[in-house]
């Protein structure tokens, strides 16, 4: 009998939820296995992207299911997870409800079909929809406080793509060039779904996909006119990138092989220099002290939750107390080994306070605060002069990840 048309990345984007709800795993780190059996990037994509709005709209989602049952099901019901999915194609992206039914009830087989196809067909009739906003998990919109709602605004959709480009003059030229625009020097921003490899300038090097506010921290460095700097947790590289385009000379330190394989094959592909170290920063000893420091830290990356949903639901207090422990030894270290007058910039792609403000308030070094004029156009630094962006900010253009970015100087 011939296999429903669709079915096969249904089942692999149940098994990727399967992985992040009840095994906590990463979307990346469950995706090769759970897409192993599908050749086409079409069908990956397609199971990549169903579950990353389950994921996104889970609360909601939840919501209108529970509205159509006497019974509630279980969270890790399988019926729920399935209609779940349902949804999520027809209310997000767009799959036809007939599709929908087709290859959702296929993978209830021997189970209780006919309760998800009485839920789901009640739910159609009465043309339910979503909320304009994800509702966000109860413990986070704990944690983040008066910032939620703001947050949340900036949730509904995927970003799009951000370039940063090897000579900041070329933007404007690229942009153009690629049906794209620019919000900073050497910034290019392209509608979402655009593939990579297959832009102009690629093959060159003349650019690397980096968030907008990835980009932040090694801009507030400045030009390095062969100066030394050191980018701790450096791998993939790509403010390593950005500090060799702007004259550093760069010393890139990471603990993984197969991370600092990834930096090295994005040096070569843009022809620019760095000295990659593999090593542990808790363990390393440079050999001399550095004029500038970018530490981007290992953390929760609760603010990458436009494109890794599965962070609302992995992330607890233990995680993210974890990470909080472990920068603050990475930041004693780093600071002592500054040169007379350099500059530490450290850096985390994470909204909880715990990460961000409560690491800056224990560094000894003279805080050297950001000014708005170093800053892309509509972002602010707060009074401590700290740089906290979140996925609410800019968001007429687009968007951006949720850092927190801080900078000192060592004052002997």
């Amino acid at each position: 009998m011939p296999q429903t048309a669709g079915l096969p990345a249904r089942r692999a984007a149940l098994k990727l939820l399967d992985a992040v709800l009840r095994r906590g795993e990463t979307l990346d780190q469950a995706a090769g296995a759970a897409t192993q059996g599908l050749r086409d990037h079409a069908d990956r994509a397609l199971a990549r992207a169903i579950a990353s709005e389950v994921l996104r709209w889970l609360v909601d989602l939840d919501a209108l299911i529970d509205s159509a049952t006497k019974q509630r099901l279980p969270d890790d019901a399988k019926p729920r997870m399935v209609l779940r999915m349902m949804l999520a194609q027809w209310l997000r992206l767009d799959t036809p409800p007939h599709a929908v039914v087709a290859t959702g009830l296929e993978l209830l087989a021997g189970g209780p079909r006919r309760l998800a196809h009485g839920v789901f067909s009640t739910l159609n009739r009465k043309g339910v929809t979503l909320p304009d906003v994800p509702t966000l998990p109860p413990e986070v919109a704990e944690r983040w406080g008066e910032r939620a709602p703001a947050i949340a605004a900036g949730l509904a959709y995927p970003p799009q793509l951000d370039l940063t480009t090897r000579d900041p003059a070329e933007a404007a030229a690229l942009a153009l060039e690629m049906g794209g625009f620019s919000l900073a020097p050497g910034h290019v921003r392209l509608p979402r779904g655009t593939s990579v490899e297959k832009l102009p300038g690629f093959k060159e090097g003349k650019w690397w996909a980096q968030d907008l506010a990835a980009s932040i921290p090694a801009r507030l460095l400045g030009p390095g006119e062969g100066r030394h700097a050191l980018d701790l947790c450096a791998a993939p590289g790509g403010k390593t990138l950005q500090l060799a385009a702007a004259g550093w000379k760069v010393t890139s330190l990471d603990m993984s092989a197969r991370r600092l394989d990834l930096l090295k094959d994005n040096l070569k592909r843009t022809g620019l220099k760095a000295s990659p170290v593999r090593a542990d920063v808790l363990e390393w000893e440079p050999k001399h002290r550095f004029d500038a420091i970018l530490l981007d830290a290992p953390c929760t990356a609760t603010g990458t939750c436009r494109r890794h949903p599965d962070v609302f639901h992995r992330i607890r207090e233990r995680h993210i107390e974890e990470m909080a422990e472990l920068q603050a030894a990475l930041l004693a270290r780093a600071a002592t080994w500054l040169a007379s007058g350099g500059r530490l910039v450290y850096a985390v792609c994470s909204l909880e306070s715990a990460e961000g403000e409560a690491q800056a308030d224990g560094v000894s070094l003279t805080p050297d605060p950001v000014r708005a004029e170093e800053l892309p156009a509509g972002l602010q630094p707060t009074p401590e002069g700290w740089v906290m962006t979140d996925p609410g900010m800019l968001a007429d253009e687009g968007g951006l990840d949720g850092f927190f970015i801080a900078r000192w100087l060592a004052i002997d």
